[in-house]
């Protein structure tokens, strides 16, 4: 096997490629990221962590523009970004630092004009649309590559010398900005936050990895050959035969793997139970699969497991 090969050239290709359209996209979401928090976290006090959410907790202490606020916080991040965690990290957050507080001065006069406009029943439809509008945003700017700055680079700061991992690393961060603004803005503003930043979170997650539309299923049979057999001439699809060695037995033996559209999932599940009442069965969500052989008749072998 030849292992002569320039990581750091595959890293530069990757981080070229559809780099244009990346930073379309990038300018866009940070954008309406600006433009959401101008017309609905700010003027409603909604505190979700980051440098954002101190910038409503200082301006309400001091009256400090939360746009200065953001913008001179961000000058901070990046000189400290350079300092404790080098140029290659730092120049995936710069673009974003400088767009976002850039994008919440440019947005603000809009937001002024259409704030008297915007009147909802509930604060709870604000909340929702806020959440939802954090989450597209955020998780459009993730799948670029690129981030905000902010927090971002204070949560690998930690993890990189407090030795913290990155969950939580950003976790206590935004925890404390919270609590924060909890003291000063009252618990109904914080559960509020806690529905925006859970929807942001879920939404995140969706718009990077996708919405499962197929399920990965592993399957321990003793009538092997009859659901591979149910597998390849009835639902088409290819199945992954992995060796298996069973941890109390220590006898071998094998697993099947395959990958399930959703909609054959209960005809799958009991097809298979049929053949065999005593099948063992784990089942993930499957996001994406890339290569391999779907609804075709073949079966593939011989990975050792």
């Amino acid at each position: 096997m030849d292992l002569n090969f320039d990581l750091r050239s595959i890293r530069e290709a990757v981080t070229k490629k559809n780099f244009y359209i990346r930073s379309i996209i990038l300018i866009f979401s940070i954008a309406l990221l600006a433009l959401n928090y101008n017309l609905f976290l700010a003027p409603n006090q909604f505190v979700i962590g980051g440098t954002s959410g101190l910038a409503i907790i200082i301006q309400k202490l001091f009256g400090l523009n939360t746009a200065v606020f953001i913008g001179i916080t961000s000058a901070i991040l990046i000189l400290l970004a350079f300092l404790f965690l080098g140029w290659k990290e730092t120049k995936r957050c710069i673009i974003g630092s400088i767009l976002y507080p850039f994008f919440i001065s440019l947005t603000e006069p809009l937001a002024k004009i259409l704030l008297p406009h915007l009147e909802f029943d509930s604060t709870i439809i604000v909340v929702l649309i806020a959440g939802i509008l954090c989450g597209v945003a955020n998780g459009l700017i993730y799948k670029t590559g690129f981030n905000t700055g902010g927090s971002d680079v204070l949560m690998k700061i930690v993890n990189r010398y407090g030795k913290i991992p990155e969950g939580k690393a950003v976790f206590s961060i935004n925890i404390v900005i919270m609590l924060f603004g909890c003291i000063i803005f009252g618990a109904n503003k914080f559960v509020y936050s806690l529905i925006i930043l859970y929807l942001n979170t879920m939404l995140i997650d969706r718009i990077i990895i996708g919405v499962s539309n197929s399920k990965l299923f592993f399957i321990y049979t003793k009538e092997e050959e009859k659901v591979k057999k149910f597998i390849v001439e009835e639902l088409k699809s290819g199945v992954t035969i992995l060796n298996a060695k069973g941890g109390f037995s220590g006898e071998d033996n094998h697993v099947l793997m395959c990958v399930v559209p959703n909609k054959d999932y209960y005809l799958f599940k009991e097809m298979v139970l049929h053949l065999d009442k005593n099948a063992f069965f784990v089942i993930n969500d499957c996001y994406e699969v890339t290569g391999g052989v779907q609804k075709e008749r073949k079966i593939i072998k011989g990975i050792k497991g």
